[in-house]
């Protein structure tokens, strides 16, 4: 069978759900990041766990490669299609199947964006906290294991998400996790696919953690004269215990970024963007212990947000960051990285970054979710430049390296793709070729996400 006879026998099944066009193709080859765009064959939309199952056989016969493809927000080439194959765009598996406030948790498809979730979950005093910033789909913020502004308190994905549905290669249909708070049963199967980046399964359905809606929630931000201050304070305040729901930090390129963008009013130096959830008492005494902190590290102009209108158009400009960093220099590509150390190296390792790019002759403004070590450069680069493009790839691959170094490692919440292939022995040796392995039970034929995560 070859994949003009497979693609033949899906349109048969989905009609105008297989799309062949150009555009369809480009843009589900295209990336946000520097990366060639890579189409696949053909694009299909299926819409039950069924049809992934049909569609997974037919091309586990053929050996035809298959993408997995969400909301399109990855940054390390995870849905590109290097060896072209079918694109399996998730969007309309898109419903909340059952929300249970009395057990906190729902069960929704992966299509679904998280913040279409919190939208339908909010008359019902809940909300599912991972953000990672873009509007994601859940099942791509499972496959890559998605962090975000909350990590700090909730966790990431890896600690919300109770159990999937998973299609294998061969369409096999399985289940893992359940909606019990723990288990000892067995593997941990739901862990294994978080993360994988859909080179082991498609994921269909996923059984989510939901929590509370805070009875309050406050919001503010401050500015330091140099990141060395910020971080420093970051870490004090992690030290200390003060309970933050978020704590992000972003240098003074990007807050220039923010005025010329959104047309904010922030000193161009480093500053913090900090929230508090909790009950009325908790929070000020929290927010109350963050000024006291940041005072002492020369933190100025500590402003409160706690209108709902307020919070959100100060996380509407974090969240907006990427755009923002991009209008400094028009026109331009961005080779995004990211990584994550101890909280203790924090400082070393921002200051070194900045050292790097400073050097560089680059413009890489720095931003990340420094209450749990992990941050990002937008390294800015000519379009079709290709000495600049070698000189922010290896800026970006020293980090990794230093990262590893301080006992961190080469990314927080990025993933692999793609872009740090060539830096996973370094983190894992042996271990990764045991990914190789698991691969390999779980899809003998290499159908999935090919040129993904693990050894090739």
């Amino acid at each position: 069978m070859t994949i003009d006879t497979v693609l033949t026998e899906l349109s048969s099944m989905l009609g105008d759900r297989l799309s062949r066009s150009k555009s369809d193709l480009l843009h589900h080859g295209a990336s946000e990041s520097h990366f060639a765009p890579t189409p696949p064959d053909a694009v299909v939309w299926p819409e039950t766990t069924d049809e992934v199952s049909r569609i997974l056989k037919l091309c586990h016969g053929a050996e035809v490669p298959v993408i997995p493809y969400g909301a399109g927000t990855s940054l390390e080439g995870h849905t590109s299609a290097p060896l072209g194959g079918l694109c399996l765009d998730m969007s309309r598996m898109n419903a909340v199947v059952t929300a249970d406030p009395g057990d906190m948790i729902a069960v929704v498809q992966p299509g679904l964006t998280r913040e279409d979730l919190n939208h339908e979950l909010r008359t019902l005093g809940v909300f599912f906290p991972v953000d990672p910033g873009a509007n994601a789909s859940i099942g791509g913020m499972a496959a890559t294991r998605a962090s975000g502004t909350t990590t700090v308190r909730y966790g990431s994905m890896r600690d919300n998400v109770l159990g999937l549905t998973v299609v294998l290669a061969d369409g096999r249909i399985i289940k893992t996790g359940s909606r019990a708070a723990k288990s000892a049963s067995g593997y941990d199967m739901t862990a294994l696919f978080l993360g994988s980046e859909g080179t082991l399964g498609v994921i269909t359905e996923l059984t989510l953690r939901l929590h509370g809606i805070p009875e309050q929630i406050n919001a503010g931000i401050c500015a330091f004269a140099d990141m060395a201050a910020a971080v420093g304070a970051v870490q004090q305040v992690i030290q200390m215990g003060i309970p933050m729901a978020r704590i992000e930090f972003v240098d003074a390129d990007t807050a220039r970024a923010f005025n010329g963008y959104a047309g904010t009013d922030m000193p161009e130096c480093p500053h913090l963007l900090v929230e508090f959830h909790g009950s009325p008492a908790a929070v000020t005494e929290a927010s109350e212990g963050f000024g006291e902190v940041v005072e002492d590290f020369g933190a100025t102009a500590y402003k409160h947000a706690t209108r709902t209108e307020d919070r959100n158009a100060l996380w509407k400009i974090r969240h907006h960051a990427f755009y923002a960093v991009l209008s400094l220099r028009p026109g331009a590509r961005a080779v995004v990285t990211d990584i994550c150390v101890p909280i203790s190296k924090l400082a070393q390792a921002v200051e070194e970054t900045q050292a790097d790019i400073a050097a560089s002759g680059l413009l890489g403004p720095i931003l990340g979710h420094v209450g749990d070590g992990n941050f990002h450069a937008i390294l800015l680069i000519e379009d079709g430049n290709a000495a600049e493009k070698a000189t922010a790839k290896a800026l970006a691959t020293r980090m990794s390296e230093r990262a590893l170094t301080m006992g961190g490692t080469i990314t927080g919440e990025h993933g692999i793709g793609m872009g740090k292939l060539d830096l996973m022995d370094s983190e894992h040796g042996a271990a990764w070729s045991v990914m190789g392995d698991i691969k390999s039970a779980l899809d003998p034929s290499g159908i999935l996400n090919p040129g993904k995560l693990v050894p090739q």
